[in-house]
């Protein structure tokens, strides 16, 4: 059982910083591009993201990759014959006219891999392929546009979200708050990644404005006997986590394997799954989150490829507990370097304050090879689309914690804004900003862009 990381009511055990021997380090310079990208993009020639957008020349979403400031869309570049020299996709080049990401995500890892590669090659100065875009004007004019320029939409149509408690930090500080330290870690916890299924009409793309949720509340949960009331909800939350897109079907009635899920993922996106605490404090007892969590939850649009990620690769948090062996892994490196951040902005004074800095390899315990495979031990069908959610991400110092819950205590301490003001929960109004990415401006930055959501006041006519 890991050891609680609150010493008592007010403080939190600080930990050292990530050695740089548990995950790759990437000094050196990366690939150069013919296309000007500022070194501290997120979109940078070492990720080639995916996403769906409407172009100035548009009329639909369609798929398209974000790099640099610019995006390339996909349909216009296929049609213009910019795939000719990639054989392996002439047949499925109709996945490039759909309006979601599905249809090329369903195609499978080396089929992403290989068209990965070849737009990297196009981009780059310094091989064959660079002519197929910079040097036709006529193509570059109907398929490059900047990103400003272009409207986000949600990347892939998600049939089902299960969101994971894959944060062990996250786990216990919870659990420390509701159960005391000695009961703070549930004796499941890590013998199996534990979830709850999520609801997916209600997950949108960054951007898109977060209302505050009404719900039955109990003010006092220590009366007898306890009065529901009706109400918007007062303790509003924000969750930092990672979200994985399956691209691999499995029938009813078989199990993907721990060998097989990796292969099973197409690619990571910024996961906020808001949270209205104080309704899931009186609904969760015994089957868990429901209104407190149905409402919204927001994610980044762009989707990082699990190969984009390949090289930052390193150990998570050390599962002690002996595994049962459908959960065993046959490599160590099994989460990822990825530095990851939390801002929330005032909307009354326009200040924005950091409310978080921490790393996915200081807070996962269980990687979503190991969610999937356990996901699907009874036979559980998984389709192209459907998003895993790792759960709350928390480092061990009070400013790497993932959520309002931890950092405030539950609400019982405000925390100071850079502006002055403080916070114990969101207020309405607040902007809450999720960023994450690996790698850095030498080698080329791997990261997500922004996942940004304001939160507006509740519908009062409702109840």
């Amino acid at each position: 059982m890991a050891s609680p990381l609150f010493r008592d009511s007010t403080s939190v055990i600080v930990g050292d910083p990530l050695p740089r021997s548990v995950c790759s380090v990437h000094d050196e310079m990366g690939p150069q591009s013919w296309l000007p990208i500022p070194p501290t993009s997120p979109f940078s020639l070492a990720n080639i993201p995916f996403g769906i957008v409407t172009t100035p020349l548009g009329s639909r979403p369609v798929p398209a990759i974000a790099i640099g400031d610019h995006v390339l869309d996909l349909a216009a570049f296929a049609s213009g014959g910019g795939f000719d020299h990639l054989d392996t996709i002439q047949q499925h080049l109709f996945v490039f006219t759909e309006t979601t990401l599905n249809a090329f995500a369903g195609l499978g890892r080396p089929v992403h891999r290989q068209v990965r590669k070849y737009l990297q090659d196009v981009f780059r100065q310094d091989t064959t392929y660079g002519h197929v875009l910079r040097d036709n004007a006529d193509l570059s004019r109907k398929c490059l546009f900047p990103l400003k320029e272009t409207q986000s939409h949600m990347p892939l149509r998600i049939g089902d979200f299960s969101d994971f408690y894959g944060g062990l930090n996250h786990a216990v500080n919870a659990g420390a708050l509701f159960r005391g330290q000695n009961g703070a870690l549930l004796p499941n916890y890590l013998h199996l990644p534990m979830a709850y299924h999520g609801r997916a009409s209600s997950i949108v793309p960054s951007g898109t404005p977060i209302q505050r949720p009404c719900g039955q509340v109990v003010h006092d949960l220590n009366a007898t006997p306890k009065a529901p009331v009706f109400t918007a909800c007062q303790s509003m939350d924000f969750e930092l986590e990672l979200g994985a897109f399956v691209c691999h079907e499995n029938p009813m009635g078989q199990r993907i394997s721990i060998d097989d899920a990796e292969n099973a993922l197409f690619g990571f996106v910024l996961v906020n799954d808001w949270s209205a605490r104080d309704i899931q404090r009186w609904e969760y007892v015994p089957l868990g989150p429901f209104n407190g969590k149905n409402f919204a939850t927001s994610i980044s649009p762009w989707v990082v490829l699990a190969d984009a990620l390949e090289p930052f690769r390193c150990k998570g948090l050390e599962n002690k507990e002996q595994l049962l062996p459908y959960l065993v892994e046959k490599r160590s490196d099994t989460v990822y370097n990825l530095h990851l951040e939390v801002d929330l902005t005032n909307p009354k004074t326009g200040v924005t304050s950091t409310l978080c800095r921490t790393n996915a390899a200081e807070g996962l315990v269980w990687s979503f090879t190991q969610m999937l495979a356990h996901h699907t031990i009874t036979g559980c069908p998984m389709k192209v689309g459907d998003l895993l959610g790792s759960g709350t991400i928390s480092g061990l110092t009070k400013d790497s914690l993932g959520c309002l819950l931890e950092q405030t205590l539950n609400g019982k301490e405000g925390i100071k804004l850079d502006d002055g003001e403080q916070r114990t929960w969101l207020q309405d109004g607040d902007i809450v900003t999720l960023r994450g990415w690996a790698g850095d401006s030498n080698s080329g930055l791997v990261g997500f862009g922004e996942c940004v959501g304001q939160l507006l006041p509740a519908d009062k006519a409702s109840g």
